[in-house]
């Protein structure tokens, strides 16, 4: 048995062929499409980065596995506790790969820098071998591919292998080599961005909006800077000319990347393994381009960001099928042990689609829950046709408490149709706590990383950046939005210490004016 694993960092369904996207973006990722199964309605359970792999990863919801953010207590996972044995959970089955190494006797292989990019070194659990492609997560394919080439032509031959390949490509800022040019230079943008929903989005403010795409980490605020290495990546969108450079850069970042994967096909094939190879092609996230009017970044717990593509091609199994089931990209360690026939881990959040894959047969749940805690709070509840999302810290975007969407008439998030759909909102509140009671009981603390998050200052993307946020807005003529946010954050804002002894006096003062 031979496994190809493809993560394709922040790489949107909505940008590919294969989901139906108008530019050909993904020709070799299409084609492996079309000889497997493509799901339509699968997601990241926890948002972004370091939340979504290691969910994935160790099977756990960010819930209970803790890890929700990218800083803080909650950019870790939760110590195991009086229970740990001598070799923790990630090392006995309890991980995507070290299942494999002990239930399935293969050699499991990652390429990938996101361990030391996040300080998630958890991730390394269960590889036999790991090569860091050394760049933090900065890398291009060209980087990438060179080490994947190089193992496959030593190993692929071999039997019994898992391959883990890490692609960068389509996270900002948009890298793709200026002298590979623009493939979709003559095309025009998406129908549904047009001057009136720029002119919309330049009503909305915080990090990512079309005049602060830039977050700018060592004055701590949010601009328009651009990065001269990366030209293909704005910091600004002021125009209908700027849109389309920005949307250009994502797709270049895609099919660039799309190019170096069909240097690995054609290895495998030279190999001649091709044909009986197990290939699985999704990504940690999405990618928000103009959903909920954010640009170029995954930051919230909607469809943009925790949308994902999943493409199993699975010789012997079903092909050319699409399925639209509601699934988590956490169900897949199930998943592979049912089709291997292999026990499940008993504390995995997941449930197997492998009748999806055998037969075809529906197995999608009810409801999804999905989180963001890195740059805003938010959890999300996926049924039906909507998509409801509960903001509890908004990250400077000044989001309503409650957004409803009608994913199948407003699939971008334009239109937050809660305030006239209260018993939808409803609906949603109970799914969303039925899902948290049943994991908190499951949990080993009483503690909900979310809430840790907010308690130790917010998001980490978000955290100390309110001050400098707020002289940008007044500088550019947005003061209008001052007020708000500082009334939703006024714990963030610098305060003068009220001992008892400061309040005494001031009280005193008041007494003698």
């Amino acid at each position: 048995m031979r496994i190809l694993f493809l993560d394709l960092d922040s790489t949107s369904p909505d940008h590919l062929g294969c989901y139906g996207y108008q530019r050909n973006t993904s020709p070799n990722i299409d084609r492996i499409a079309a000889e497997g199964v493509r799901f339509t309605n699968y997601y990241t359970s926890d948002a972004p980065c370091a939340p979504s792999r290691t969910a994935l990863m160790s099977g756990k919801f960010g819930i209970r596995n803790g890890l929700v953010g990218h800083g803080g207590t909650a950019g870790d996972m939760k110590l195991e506790g009086p229970e740990r044995e001598l070799m923790g959970r990630l090392t006995r089955g309890g991980s995507l790969p070290s299942y494999l190494q002990l239930m399935a006797g293969l050699n499991t292989v990652l390429i990938s820098p996101f361990a030391q990019r996040h300080s998630t070194f958890h991730f390394y659990a269960g590889f036999n071998e790991f090569y860091n492609t050394g760049k933090y997560g900065n890398e291009s394919a060209e980087h990438v591919t060179p080490v994947a080439l190089d193992w496959i032509e030593r190993n692929g031959h071999k039997d019994d292998w898992f391959l883990y390949v890490n692609y960068w490509d389509p996270h900002t800022p948009y890298r793709a080599p200026m002298e590979y040019g623009n493939p979709f230079e003559n095309e025009p943008l998406p129908e549904w961005l047009n001057e009136e929903v720029l002119e919309r989005h330049k009503q909305r403010i915080g990090p990512h909006t079309v005049q602060d795409i830039n977050i700018d980490y060592q004055e701590k605020t949010y601009n328009n800077k651009v990065a001269p290495n990366y030209p293909r990546y704005l910091g600004e969108i002021a125009d209908m000319d700027d849109m389309k450079k920005m949307i250009d850069g994502y797709d270049c970042g895609i099919r660039y990347m799309d190019d170096h994967l069909g240097r690995l096909f054609a290895s495998l094939e030279e190999q001649g393994v091709m044909d009986d190879l197990i290939i699985i092609i999704s990504a940690d996230h999405g990618e928000n381009m103009g959903q909920l009017g954010i640009y170029g970044e995954h930051a919230t717990a909607d469809q943009g960001t925790c949308h994902l593509p999943m493409i199993i091609r699975w010789p012997g199994m079903k092909q050319g099928k699409v399925d639209e089931g509601l699934h988590y990209h956490l169900d897949l360690l199930p998943t592979i042990a049912d089709m291997l026939g292999k026990p499940v881990m008993t504390d995995w959040d997941g449930i197997s689609y492998g009748p999806v894959l055998k037969e075809g047969s529906d197995c999608g749940r009810d409801y999804l829950v999905v989180s963001q805690c890195a740059h805003v709070a938010q959890r999300s509840v996926r049924f039906r046709d909507w998509m409801y999302i509960r903001t509890y810290h908004d990250g400077y975007h000044l989001f309503d408490q409650e957004m409803l969407f009608n994913l199948s008439e407003d699939p971008k998030e334009q239109h937050n149709v809660a305030a006239e759909n209260k018993a939808l909102c409803m609906e949603a509140v109970y799914y969303l706590n039925q899902w948290h009671d049943e994991h908190m009981r499951r949990s080993g603390d009483d503690r909900d990383p979310l809430w840790t998050v907010i308690k130790e200052g917010g998001p980490f993307h978000a955290k100390g950046y309110l001050t400098g946020y707020i002289q940008r807005l007044e500088e550019t003529g947005r003061g209008q939005h001052v007020e708000e946010l500082k009334r939703r954050h006024p714990s963030e804002l610098p305060q003068e210490a009220d001992s008892a002894a400061v309040l005494a006096q001031k009280y005193l003062h008041a007494k003698m004016m």
